[in-house]
């Protein structure tokens, strides 16, 4: 069985940053590519979303009601389909095999949960979103370490306009 690489990346903000580099290491190593796509909870988005669907709701036009949902779930799924193509489209172009996985999660609670079950995984790699946004702590990343005993690569935001 081939060997895998694991990128782990938030669906919601970017998750195509960090992709290129880690195509060219899979590249490399001769190995195919896992990725975690993590979705945040953005309740703020879904409540304003809400509120204004029961707002039609309580002014006599629950068809509008229905409307505004289904228009948010509509743009939700349009914005997953030209993601996951764009993701696709660059492992293929690159010649490397992908699987791409989707979670609730956070990072570390995935990547423990993966690893209960499933092995063949060379390398955790985790993108800018995740070490930059989330709530990764030292402690947190140091018992993922010892949890999947795997070397983990957190990968960096490239800085536009820094000197070489």
């Amino acid at each position: 069985m081939k060997k895998k690489l694991l990128f782990v990346t938030y669906f919601d903000e970017r998750p195509d940053e960090g992709l290129s580099y880690v195509i060219e290491l899979a590249k490399v190593m001769n190995e195919d590519l896992m990725i975690f796509l993590l979705r945040k909870r953005m309740l703020s988005g879904k409540v304003d979303d809400l509120m204004t669907a029961v707002t039609f709701a309580e002014a006599n036009e629950p068809e509008t009601a229905r409307r505004t949902v289904a228009e948010e779930h509509k743009k939700a799924d349009a914005n997953l389909d030209r993601k996951l193509v764009g993701i696709f489209g660059k492992c293929r172009e690159s010649g490397i095999r992908v699987d791409v996985y989707s979670s609730r999660a956070d990072a570390v609670s995935a990547i423990e949960e993966y690893f209960k079950c499933r092995n063949g995984i060379d390398i955790v790699l985790l993108g800018p979103n995740i070490t930059d946004y989330s709530n990764l702590t030292q402690r947190k990343l140091k018992r993922l370490s010892d949890t999947v005993s795997r070397p983990i690569v957190t990968i960096a935001r490239h800085m536009s306009g820094a000197p070489i």
